[in-house]
């Protein structure tokens, strides 16, 4: 079969990137060829494809799960907000200048087109393209120049399914708002409903349904429950989506306690996830300079914007505490912007328009943006552990960082710092560092074993795809995927006075 589908939602985080995923690992388990797809993404959690071009987390994810190489074409165009009207520009995987609030006009044509390109070549090439949207169809002050939710539709000829977040409350007058809201024209490609995140008795529910269906026209063709084992890359938030994983030797073997700083532009906040997944870690987000001086580990993330979030670091007194863990012998661990604000210096003037700023000095070396990105998929060791990482920044280190991991930190050994994200991610290696962290300043921490972090993820797909097949009426929604549009369903309409 040939077939494309597009999942959208009520709002942002009402599932999408969850259905979308659990359809990608159901297909696939089913033997059909599938890949997932986004038109446009607006987030600064990225991650790089094998082939070097940069793509959001969530597709990457979603790639993982349909069991494809990710590739440039899945997200082809990616937005990192860089400020509240301002965001970085990547498109087909590479950089392509900056785009505000007054160019939306200007760029829009060609990032759309770049969309339907990516999307007619994907689905030249694959049985099934589910693809997904961005925030709710039913924002009509953006349907003009909509290439992601509605105007995907109607340009690809693609059937819509809405996705509710019944956990939110309110989730049948969203639903059937969202078609009510919108044009005759578009209502006409919105043709069924899923829900997400129902705890209870189904039975319950199952009249509000048949309303929903009565009043739109339109089939719910599932209900996904509560699933507390499945957590998905966030996009665009510093929470640690993977859930804790338990304790087995209980708390009296000792709790490691890690602060991570809640910058205000961070990205790559998954770096995180490994932490959180680690038997015995409690993660915490925070902007509190009692917190981080109070942890056993404090963590600076990535950040989009290194010099204005080092601004803000030392306006809110976190610098203070980062400096004095430091010289107190307490661990710190800087990833990517982190890392940058540890050295000694920031030469910038791209990011932002300050051209020199001092560091925090608790490294030796100083960082300089330049206009080529930098985008690779490093490998390396440490203490004979295998790491691998991403690296997606601007900042070059000076001098260079050498083969390992981390950069050298020959004043302040309890200072650590990489600008490989993900570098957490290799099991071997996260185990064996905070192992030696915990017997250095001892902790009553230790290693417990377990499932690695990648096996963990599997099992999460896995779990999500067999909600997907016991709960979604999956033969109606590939039928949709493969016949298109059904000619029957109805118009709801508002009165206008």
């Amino acid at each position: 079969m040939r077939g494309a589908l597009l999942v959208t939602g009520t709002t942002s985080d009402a599932g999408k990137s969850t259905v979308v995923a659990g359809l990608c690992r159901w297909l696939a388990r089913q033997g059909v060829a599938v890949a997932p797809f986004k038109a446009q993404n607006m987030s600064n959690n990225s991650m790089v494809c094998p082939g070097g071009g940069e793509i959001g987390r969530a597709q990457w994810l979603q790639a993982v799960a349909a069991g494809v190489e990710p590739e440039p074409a899945l997200n082809p165009v990616l937005l990192k907000p860089g400020g509240d009207r301002r965001s970085h520009i990547v498109r087909n995987g590479q950089p392509w200048g900056e785009l505000t609030t007054d160019r939306w006009a200007e760029l829009r044509p060609a990032l759309a087109e770049t969309a339907y390109a990516a999307l007619a070549d994907l689905r030249s090439r694959y049985d099934v393209v589910i693809c997904e949207g961005a925030g709710s169809p039913a924002e009509v002050n953006l349907r003009h120049g909509d290439y992601v939710n509605l105007g995907l539709a109607a340009a690809a000829d693609l059937p819509v399914v809405v996705v509710g977040d019944i956990d939110r409350g309110g989730v049948l007058a969203a639903l059937a708002g969202t078609v009510a809201l919108v044009e005759p024209a578009d209502q006409r490609r919105i043709a069924a409903f899923v829900i997400n995140k129902f705890r209870g008795d189904e039975a319950l529910l199952r009249p509000g349904l048949e309303t929903l269906t009565e009043i739109t026209g339109r089939p719910v063709l599932g209900v996904l429950p509560w699933l507390r084992d499945v957590w998905l890359d966030s996009e665009d938030t510093l929470t640690t989506s993977a859930n804790a994983a338990p304790d087995t030797d209980g708390p009296a073997s000792g709790t490691l306690r890690v602060a991570a700083v809640r910058f205000p532009r961070v990205s790559n906040a998954t770096d995180l996830d490994p932490l959180a997944a680690e038997p015995g870690v409690a993660v915490t987000v925070t902007a509190d300079p009692d917190v981080v001086a109070a942890a056993d580990l404090a963590l600076l993330p990535g950040t989009r914007a290194t010099v204005d979030d080092l601004a803000w670091l030392r306006r809110t007194g976190l610098a203070g505490a980062i400096t004095e863990r430091a010289r107190a012998g307490l661990p710190v661990l800087g990833v990517c912007g982190g890392a940058q604000m540890l050295g000694r210096e920031v030469l910038d003037g791209l990011e932002s328009s300050v051209e020199r700023t001092p560091g925090l000095a608790l490294l030796p070396h100083r960082v300089r943006f330049g206009r080529e990105k930098v985008l690779r998929t490093p490998h390396g060791t440490w203490r004979g552990h295998q790491v691998t990482g991403y690296e997606i920044h601007h900042g070059v280190v000076e001098p260079g960082p050498g083969t390992g991991p981390f950069l050298p930190s020959p004043d302040f050994p309890h200072v650590w710092a990489t600008m490989w994200h993900g570098v957490l991610e290799s099991d071997g290696f996260r185990r064996g560092w905070l192992g030696e962290l915990a017997a250095r300043h001892g902790w009553a921490w230790r290693p417990r074993g377990g499932p690695g972090f990648a096996e963990r993820r599997e099992t999460m797909l896995d779990s999500l795809a067999d909600a997907v097949g016991k709960h979604l009426d999956t033969e109606q929604l590939l039928a949709l995927a493969r016949d298109g549009v059904p000619g029957e369903l109805p118009s709801v309409r508002l009165e206008r006075s």
